[in-house]
């Protein structure tokens, strides 16, 4: 039984020295490889190259208490057309829309969950609108219309249509 117990013992520690060996070797730069102290850049959707960590831009602020670090800044919620509202961080932008009679709304959802756009007095409803969905609705009779998110009631908005 000792002579087995040996052999497997044998047989590991060979095998770990045979890793180690494959594993220095790997990481190992021949003459011809890029040089190691080059930093990865990242492509993103926009074509824009980003030296480092992925999400980190040169413009970012620095992170307080920590040296070195910046955080990713926000772009800034691209404006909403005359007749369209942005769905955008569980709130409607913007929160107070006016146009005039016979104009046709469309809310876009740009968050990640699904939102609904409903008229207190029932006037319009729309479904569930996923990630990148739309509503469109056409405002025929003057008034004030309250809305909300069925789905988070908390978010609230307005049409006032003019005339």
């Amino acid at each position: 039984m000792r002579k087995i117990l040996d052999r497997r013992h044998a047989i590991v520690a060979v095998t770990c020295a045979a890793a180690t060996a494959l594993t220095f070797s790997a990481c190992g730069s021949d003459t011809g490889s890029q040089a190691d102290d080059a930093s990865p850049s990242f492509t993103f959707a926009s074509g824009a190259e980003t030296p480092g960590m992925p999400g980190m831009s040169p413009t970012a602020m620095s992170m307080p208490g920590m040296p070195g670090m910046t955080a990713p800044t926000e772009a800034p919620a691209a404006p909403a057309a005359a007749n369209a509202v942005n769905i955008d961080n569980f709130a409607f932008a913007p929160a107070k829309l006016t146009v005039p009679v016979g104009t046709t709304v469309t809310w876009t959802n740009k968050d990640e969950e699904p939102h609904t756009v409903a008229s207190s007095d029932g006037t319009f409803h729309s479904p569930g609108m996923g990630a990148g969905s739309t509503y469109t609705y056409t405002f025929t009779e003057a008034g004030t219309f309250d809305y909300i998110c069925s789905i988070h009631p908390f978010m609230q908005a307005t049409v006032v249509v003019t005339p």
